[in-house]
């Protein structure tokens, strides 16, 4: 199958420290990449890259073989790349729908001025992608009426509202119940493989990487030290000694 999205020799520097180095990987349409490593591996340097809050210093990204480097966020975005975050971002006082609604119309390119009401705006299709996340009988809620986990689940209804090639997750299942963490990460698989879409997600909890990734990269201290199925880099030497086992020599105090 042909690669969606291909990285190589990826690097960034900060002063001193070299966060990232010599990274590549390749993700396809319809596959799930979790990537994993310790504190201060390079992970989220590496996830800022893709979605161009950090530009990258070396190497090459390219999304269906256009480039992704020193490209802004927003143009990044209009490419295909959606994105969630460890702490779900959604506009509390609105509802659940107009959540949706209001990222309907960022894909749509469409603004309302201060006079104008947006409330109906393709509000049947946000239901449907309230549907797919089982979120559609909360539809009038307001979003800090929500358990944190079906937040999460309207944060993903939001990323789906432009129908992304690829999907960035970052600590998708922070703060959730065990059962909540596998609950959403099986939706993701199933809407990656219903919709063609790749996702690359990091993640800490260690039952929903194995129990959900296609595939893992594993990073420590910047560099890539080890890639494939979730049995193989669970029985990696490499990656249980630095991470995976006790006594992790690649810890540091601050995640990179």
């Amino acid at each position: 199958m042909t690669e969606l999205l291909q990285v190589t020799g990826l690097g960034k520097r900060f002063g001193g420290v070299q966060a990232v180095a010599d990274v590549g990987f390749a993700l396809r349409p319809g596959e799930v990449l979790a990537l994993i490593g310790p504190n201060g591996a390079g992970k989220t340097t590496t996830f800022n890259m893709l979605g161009g809050q950090l530009r990258p210093d070396a190497g090459s990204m390219l999304l269906n073989g256009t480039a992704l480097g020193g490209k802004l966020p927003r143009e990044i975005w209009r490419l295909g790349v959606g994105r969630t975050f460890q702490i779900a971002e959604t506009f509390a006082s609105l509802t659940v729908a107009e959540n949706v609604q209001m990222a309907l119309l960022s894909a749509a390119g469409r603004t309302f001025g201060l006079w104008q009401k947006a409330a109906a705006f393709e509000r049947e299709q946000a239901l449907a992608l309230l549907a797919l996340v089982g979120m559609q009988d909360q539809a009038d809620r307001a979003c800090n009426a929500l358990a944190y986990g079906d937040v999460k689940r309207v944060e993903l209804a939001m990323a789906m509202a432009h129908k992304p090639l690829l999907l960035l997750m970052d600590e998708p299942t922070a703060g959730m119940a065990q059962a909540e963490r596998l609950q959403l990460m099986a939706l993701t698989r199933q809407l990656a493989r219903e919709r063609n879409m790749a996702v690359l997600f990091t993640e800490h909890s260690m039952d929903v990487v194995f129990a959900y990734a296609d595939r893992i990269i594993v990073l420590a201290r910047g560099r890539l030290i080890a890639e494939g199925t979730p049995e193989a880099v669970r029985h990696n030497p490499e990656v249980q000694a630095v991470y995976l086992g006790t006594g992790s020599t690649y810890d540091s105090q601050e995640p990179v």
